[in-house]
C-alpha cells in the first residue's frame, strides 16, 4: 500500500513538472510573438500589427478601425522608453474569449508622456500553432 502510495504521489509530481515544462514553453513562446507584434505598435505600424495578429482580433475589429484605435491610444502617451514584464500566465480560458490556450502578458511601461503604464498583451495560439496576439490593452 505504501509502495502504491508513493508510485502515485510520484507520478502525480511527474506529471505537475511536465505540465509547469509546457506552460513555461507556451509562455515563453507567447512572449517572442508578443515582443514582435509590440515592436509593430511601438513603430506606429498599426496595418501590418493588425495583419499580424490573432483571427478573433481581425475579425473583431476592421484594419481601419484598428489604425485609428492604435494611433487614438497610443500618440498621446508618447514614445516608448521602457517596457518591463511584471507577471505571465498561461491559462485556456478568458472571459468572452473561446476555449483555448492563452498567456496573459502584463508590462510596466514607461512612455515619454506617461510614466506609469500597464499593457496587458494577450496572445493565442492558433490551429496553425503559431502564437499571435489576441489582444493589447492600455491602462
Amino acid at each position: 500500500m505504501k509502495l502504491f502510495a508513493t508510485l502515485l504521489l510520484l507520478s502525480a509530481t511527474t506529471f505537475a513538472h511536465a505540465q509547469d515544462a509546457q506552460n513555461q514553453q507556451a509562455i515563453d513562446e507567447a512572449k517572442q510573438a508578443a515582443t514582435e507584434w509590440l515592436a509593430l505598435v511601438d513603430a506606429g505600424q498599426y496595418k501590418a500589427s493588425w495583419e499580424q495578429a490573432a483571427e478573433p482580433l481581425r475579425k473583431a475589429i476592421a484594419v481601419a478601425q484598428w489604425e485609428q484605435a492604435g494611433r487614438a491610444v497610443r500618440m498621446p502617451v508618447g514614445a516608448l522608453q521602457e517596457r518591463t514584464l511584471a507577471s505571465s500566465t498561461y491559462t485556456t480560458t478568458l472571459p468572452g474569449a473561446p476555449q483555448g490556450q492563452y498567456v496573459v502578458l502584463q508590462y510596466t511601461t514607461r512612455f515619454a508622456d506617461r510614466a506609469n503604464a500597464v499593457e496587458t498583451v494577450t496572445p493565442m495560439r492558433e490551429a496553425d500553432g503559431k502564437w499571435r496576439v489576441s489582444g493589447y490593452f492600455l491602462k
